[in-house]
């Protein structure tokens, strides 16, 4: 597989750069959980840890709505995940999630996220409905690089465990 963040021209834009670069964490994300069963998805290999791979897809998911939705459109349609009082209820209430679905809720999320970024400058500023602090699209972009790309960690120590598979 061509890695095409190593594709990229010197000369490359930023907003080219941040888009490659996040898209890139979340192909990644789809490889991890590749070729793993509904059981295997749900399942908390580690045992210090509640994480477990669909978990992690539920709550990127929810990041993505939050950040790109709420915050840079500050048209936030509501939680993904309201089935109980749990804060942290997409990594938590999983026992009847299956990949199938979960990953159709985590495409639509991106799908919203790329057009909602599109339109935008990457100076364009949004505020958190839940703190009043501004950040801008940049900020955003950037963030969520960082939080797939720590989450991915998790899933590769997820996926080791389960299976033994590693890398990219």
């Amino acid at each position: 597989m061509i890695d095409e963040r190593f594709e990229l021209s010197p000369a490359t834009n930023e907003r080219t750069l941040l888009d490659t670069f996040l898209d890139y964490q979340r192909r990644a994300l789809v490889r991890k959980c590749a070729g793993v069963t509904d059981e295997q998805l749900r399942r908390r290999p580690v045992p210090s840890s509640d994480l477990s791979l669909i978990g992690l897809v539920r709550h990127l998911a929810a990041v993505e709505r939050w950040y790109f939705q709420a915050v840079i459109d500050g048209n936030f349609p509501g939680s993904l995940f309201t089935r109980t009082d749990d804060r942290d209820e997409e990594f938590n209430d999983i026992e009847q999630a299956t990949g199938a679905g979960t990953f159709a809720i985590w495409r639509a999320e991106v799908e919203a996220s790329r057009r909602i970024a599109a339109d935008r400058p990457l100076e364009a500023v949004g505020r958190s409905p839940a703190t009043g602090q501004e950040h801008s699209l940049r900020w955003v972009l950037n963030h969520m690089i960082d939080e797939y790309a720590r989450h991915l960690g998790h899933a590769d120590i997820i996926r080791e465990a389960i299976d033994g598979q590693t890398g990219e």
